[in-house]
């Protein structure tokens, strides 16, 4: 079955998921709507790099023709993405968001959780947020490791990703400026580092069946001041701007850290005393688990993989406010299957 799809939100990361669901053969992009006016107007495959698509990108959400599912690419603020979430729920869209406070919002944003669930639910359709992280990184699969061991004691995750695939997102990690400008634009609210960490350890503390005395997140520091050009897809590093930053976060219950997470941004090169890495521990009372990735998820790549591969799961799951958590491992699982077969030479 072919389900139909319309995209809300072209930057770097809503191209690059179109790019990868119009080579589908088992979905249709059918619109797609960007406020930009640089892309309004545009044909959505010659944006994407794969020739003429036939869709031209309109300005208004509200004018996309009816689909099975609306992707939303708009941005990480609950507050903000929920004007946007709302009316086409109420349009019977299923809607997948790779908005991070969307992930897993019922304890951060319970009002809004709760308006979104009864929304989609009185429309039949299913709202998911999802993305490499939050979405699997630091809540569904550290949540699938702890299977393998009887009793949780801790978990523990350490990220240090690659950034230099991303465009506008970077400004809020205040990667690219030099210290004394990254210091003011924290102090004006312009650097708040990553959304996520509340939702992502509700999502693995409600897995486990942990009511939290706290969820603490830390603030934004710089961790590698570079000293070379480094160059991204979107963004330039000069020598003395910020390379790298740190951000972490931790759950408490009963006076002890029972969810440790950790990430490093950044533009990384071979004089760094850190490179790209991934590391997971989860502390049981009977083993202890460990898995590490010495390159690391690509944050980017993961990215579209987990809301493309998700897509269809949403479609196909029960109306209301779902997680991650909440999909069947299979419904999520790889569809790499269902890509069209490259056109001959």
């Amino acid at each position: 079955m072919t389900h139909t799809i319309v995209m809300v939100g072209l930057g770097a990361t809503g191209l690059a998921m179109a790019e990868s669901l119009l080579q589908r053969t088992d979905v249709r992009i059918v619109g797609a709507a960007d406020r930009n006016r640089a892309v309004v107007g545009a044909d959505l495959g010659t944006l994407a790099g794969l020739g003429a698509s036939g869709i031209t990108v309109i300005d208004e959400p509200s004018s996309l023709p009816t689909a099975d599912l609306a992707v939303v690419a708009t941005t990480s603020d609950l507050n903000l993405v929920v004007d946007t979430l709302v009316p086409l729920l109420e349009r019977s869209y299923n809607v997948m968001s790779i908005c991070e406070e969307l992930s897993y919002p019922w304890s951060s944003h319970p009002h809004l959780a709760r308006r979104l669930d009864q929304v989609a639910k009185a429309n039949g359709v299913t709202v998911v947020g999802t993305g490499a992280n939050p979405g699997v990184l630091m809540d569904t699969l550290p949540l699938l490791l702890t299977t393998l061991t009887q009793r949780v004691e801790r978990v523990v995750v350490r990220r240090r990703t690659n950034m230099s695939r991303y465009g506008a997102i970077l400004s809020k990690f205040g990667l690219g400026l030099t210290p004394a400008q990254f210091d003011e634009a924290q102090a004006c609210g312009a650097v708040v580092g990553h959304y996520g960490f509340e939702q992502a350890i509700g999502a693995l503390a409600a897995g486990l069946g942990w009511s939290l005395d706290e969820i603490v997140v830390g603030q934004v520091s710089p961790a590698i001041v570079s000293d070379t050009v480094r160059t991204g897809d979107h963004v330039v590093i000069e020598p003395g701007r910020i390379a790298a930053v740190t951000h972490a976060a931790r759950g408490t219950l009963g006076g002890r850290t029972v969810i440790d997470l950790e990430i490093m941004f950044g533009f990384f090169d071979g004089s760094d005393p850190v490179s790209a890495g991934d590391d997971y521990r989860i502390e049981g009372t009977d083993q202890v688990i460990e898995l590490s990735s010495p390159v690391g998820f690509e944050s980017f790549m993961s990215t579209i993989a987990a809301a493309v591969n998700v897509a269809t799961a949403v479609v196909d799951a029960s109306p209301g406010f779902l997680s991650m958590g909440d999909l069947p491992v299979a419904r999520i699982a790889s569809k790499g299957t269902r890509l069209a077969a490259p056109a001959p030479v």
